[in-house]
């Protein structure tokens, strides 16, 4: 069993059946600390795998780095167990020469549960942090059609999310095309959101312009914070957004879209680049004809 996984020893109820005991796939939760330089920085909450794009993605949400050139190295660390073996919960980054520290007055060293990764910040302006990326300008429009297919395509790509059916996932996909970049699971949305924005910028793909940021559940203050950071113009959820994310993103320039479901969705900021399939035209209506139109063929049925 991978450590993203886990088996436990269940007991399911049905009323009026008998007890059913049996072995279930729990999706693995743990902490994962993040330093930088040595000094740390920020524990979540997180399902094991993609760790080291879960950190970049986080510097890059937290406006610590912009660009792939900006990251040094990453390293696993010893540390979480009484002996100090290795558990693979600690990381350290280094930043390229040049590149600051965090500021400490953006400081998070306190625990950060896998359901909100903003917990511990002093007000709604310390997250407001000005993207190296702008989305305003990004010119990308993408059609409704396409759009309707992208839920279907994330639940597809869900391959944790089959065996435990508690996992959240993001995806980045190309506007244009409906090509699926990358896929990320995680317990935590936010954390999904990260491993996907670390990935493209080890792949020095940022800014993410012309691209869809597809998440499970609802879209989050922080969710359209973290696609601000990473040049995402559109974000689509196939849940509610916040009254807050609607505001930031209308501030922001960005395309929050909600309740992406089947062949309908609501569009809450930025819908001019939601290229819109026509309705088909109405058909007329049937006449009937006069006598004086009708052929003599015609004529002599009606008679």
């Amino acid at each position: 069993m991978s450590r993203t996984t886990s088996r436990k020893q269940i007991t399911r109820i049905v009323v009026g059946e008998s007890l059913r005991r049996r072995e279930d796939v729990l999706a693995v939760e743990e902490p994962l600390e993040i330093r930088v330089a040595g000094t740390p920085l920020s524990i979540t909450m997180r399902t094991p795998g993609s760790d080291f794009d879960l950190a970049a993605g986080f510097l890059v949400s937290e406006g610590v780095i912009s660009h792939g050139d900006q990251l040094g190295a990453i390293r696993y660390c010893a540390g979480g167990a009484v002996d100090g073996e290795n558990t693979y919960n600690v990381l350290d980054v280094t930043l390229a020469p040049g590149v600051p520290r965090p500021d400490p007055s953006l400081d998070r060293n306190f625990y950060m549960t896998s359901s909100c990764g903003l917990c511990g910040k002093a007000s709604i302006d310390a997250v407001r942090t000005r993207s190296a990326h702008p989305v305003d300008a990004d010119p990308v429009r993408v059609a409704d059609e396409l759009l309707t297919t992208l839920p279907d395509r994330l639940r597809e790509g869900q391959a944790m999310f089959e065996k435990t059916g508690g996992l959240h996932a993001a995806a980045l996909f190309d506007a244009a095309t409906g090509a699926l970049l990358v896929l990320r699971e995680d317990v935590g949305r936010h954390n999904a959101v990260d491993k996907v924005v670390g990935w493209a910028l080890k792949e020095g793909r940022l800014p993410l312009s012309g691209t869809v940021l597809m998440v499970s559940g609802r879209a989050s203050f922080e969710l359209v914070q973290k696609a601000s950071m990473a040049g995402i113009p559109i974000l689509a959820a196939v849940s509610a957004p916040s009254s807050l994310a609607v505001d930031l993103g209308r501030e922001l320039g960005l395309t929050v879209v909600g309740f992406l479901r089947g062949s309908s969705m609501v569009v809450y900021s930025g819908a001019e680049r939601i290229a819109v399939t026509e309705p088909a035209p109405a058909e007329p209506a049937p006449t009937e004809q006069s006598p004086s139109e009708q052929s003599p063929s015609e004529q002599k049925a009606m008679a």
